[in-house]
């Protein structure tokens, strides 16, 4: 039997008069319209037909507004409550500040459960993942400080259980709660941090907004305990800076409650030690449900991800350098708070002098280092990341925003040191640390936002050149231009040398090695204790001490966190470089 190429004819396909007649029309028109059915249905809903596009739009704006007005409300009623709970007075006390926070913590856990149990599990829920969201590294880190956050709940339950006789109940239920709902919210995070959600978005984002709320609320009432905790009036100001110190050091210190066992105090201490850890912990996953919340309803394509693979051996220096300035930050910042816990004004000033000495020599070496970044990546041909990216954009945001903490202190300190005359080494110094700290901060800035813009190198590259190479010594002068040969047919010496890195690139990651190690440290000092700004007078005799310690309370957590998160953007850098 003879076939005939098939001829398109009224609509579908049909064969000549000498061929055999295989499918009817009516039968095509049906496969069609069948064939379009499936393509429609497996669409997106957004896009299945204008009118549906339209109602999803408006849903995804009453879900923004709705979830941003649940935020602001808790937020402002939590501000309301933290700030008048700070004294301790008889008609809002600490106890009022926990029931709130008991309570927005059992709402979210609530949703977090639904949202794994229900949301996530229902068919095209998911149907996109954010290869840029939720990083191994960052969900790491979120399971350490949430490990240390647990740890410090138990202290505390302890703690407080040995002043049940004299303390509200509340005070124990709180670190309860709060330990099942971080090991429920670490969990839903390491699994859904990649989630674009398309279904029941209004609701999603609602949860989200929640969730960010609450973690929120959880690190302002502990940055607000913690700085209570550390804010110590100079030793030689007036009485009532030393009542308002006697305040500031603990609430169970002044009080006449007895524990019912001996250990309290070394729980009391060790869970203060813990909370920089759950400070860190809350915001890491408050940026984790904003990128969450920005993702739902979103349509992305994965072509843009990339494979980065950690490998230590590529750089030498830098981590050599970097953990030379670690161990000697370590020594300082102990001989620091040695002598400073001894109230020697003598030794007191040679902490300050040592500790000066030691913040410059860093930060002066980071500024140089990333002035050479910033130099290669003024040279660097690489391409910019194009597309909107919530991750990228919450990246860049938050570094800019927390380095206003850390401006907010150095500026007012510059004013301070000049008011007075500069008088003292310990004056002078402060003085070269705060205007180095300003210029390694926009330094730094630049460099990260620069770094993490730039899409990464593509392994690719490296082989193609150097199998160019080859060709163009085994092939004939006319054919060199044309001449690539592949990669694995390279010989062993010259495929160990392509993996080397070129020197832009080591430049790079010894660079963000370097930087990586020197935040650790400049971050472990202020989180763990180092209040150089109150252990001097030149600070509280300008501004008054309730005005100092206002500027230091709130502009040190936001300079902690940026020290950290400067951590995990560098070592975002360093796989990309």
């Amino acid at each position: 039997m003879k076939w005939h190429t098939p001829q398109k004819a009224s609509g579908f396909y049909s064969c000549s008069s000498n061929s055999i007649n295989m499918t009817t029309k009516e039968d095509l028109e049906a496969m069609e319209n069948q064939i379009s059915t499936i393509q429609v249905s497996n669409l997106p809903s957004p896009v299945l037909a204008h009118g549906t596009f339209k109602t999803a739009e408006k849903g995804r704006n009453w879900g923004w507004l709705l979830s941003g007005l649940i935020c602001l409300n808790i937020l402002l009623l939590g501000i309301a409550i933290v700030s008048g709970s700070v004294f301790n007075k008889v008609q809002i006390s600490s106890s009022h500040l926990l029931i709130f926070l008991i309570l927005l913590v059992i709402l979210t856990t609530v949703w977090m459960v639904y949202y794994k149990v229900h949301t996530s599990r229902v068919y095209r829920a998911v149907l996109y993942k954010d290869s840029h969201a939720g990083p191994v590294w960052l969900r790491a880190g979120l399971v350490l400080f949430g490990v240390c956050s647990v740890i410090m709940d138990i202290f505390k339950i302890i703690y407080y259980a040995g002043r049940m006789n004299c303390d509200s109940p509340v005070k124990i239920a709180f670190p309860a709660v709060q330990a099942l709902f971080v090991i429920v919210q670490t969990y839903v995070l390491w699994v859904h941090a990649k989630d674009c959600v398309q279904i029941q978005q209004i609701v999603t984002r609602c949860g989200l907004m929640l969730t960010l709320s609450t973690n929120l609320m959880v690190w302002m009432t502990a940055v607000t305990e913690e700085s209570l905790h550390q804010t110590v009036a100079p030793y030689d100001s007036s009485n009532s800076s030393s009542d308002h110190n006697d305040t500031t050091k603990g609430r169970s210190e002044g009080s006449t409650c007895k524990c019912s066992h001996s250990l309290c105090d070394v729980f009391e201490k060790a869970y203060y030690y813990l909370y920089p850890f759950n400070i860190e912990y809350s915001l890491f996953a408050s940026a984790m449900a904003y990128v969450m919340w920005k993702n739902v309803g979103r349509q992305m394509d994965e072509h843009h991800s990339h494979k980065l693979r950690f490998r230590p051996w590529d750089v030498l220096v830098g981590p050599v350098a970097g953990m030379i300035i670690l161990v000697a930050g370590l020594a300082t910042f102990v001989v620091y708070e040695v002598d400073v816990a001894k109230q020697d004004p003598k030794k007191t000033e040679g902490a300050l002098i040592m500790h000066y000495v030691m913040n410059i020599v860093a930060i002066l070496l980071m500024s140089i280092t990333t002035l050479v970044g910033c130099i290669i990546f003024r040279m660097d041909k690489r391409e910019q990341v194009s597309g909107k990216n919530p991750t990228r954009s919450l990246d860049v945001g938050l570094l800019v925003g927390a380095s206003l903490g850390q401006f907010l202190i150095c500026y007012f300190t510059i004013v301070a040191v000049l008011a007075s005359g500069v008088k003292g080494h310990a004056n002078g110094l402060s003085l070269a640390c705060a205007i180095l700290t300003v210029i390694q901060l926009c330094l730094q800035n630049a460099f990260l936002i620069k770094g993490l813009h730039r899409e990464p190198f593509k392994e690719t590259e490296t082989s193609t050149i150097f199998a160019n190479a080859m060709a163009v010594k085994e092939r004939d002068p006319e054919r060199r231009s044309s001449s690539i040969v592949p990669a694995h047919t390279l010989p062993i010496a010259m495929t160990l040398f392509q993996s080397q890195l070129s020197w832009k690139r080591r430049i790079l990651k010894e660079i963000c090695a370097f930087l990586l190690l020197c935040n650790v440290i400049l971050w472990i000092m202020p989180a763990f204790g180092a209040r150089p700004q109150f252990d001097s007078t030149t600070g509280s005799d300008i501004y008054e001490f309730q005005t100092w310690a206002a500027v230091v309370n709130i502009g040190m957590p936001f300079g902690v966190f940026y020290r950290l998160h400067s951590v995990a953007s560098l070592f975002e850098v360093y796989l990309t470089s």
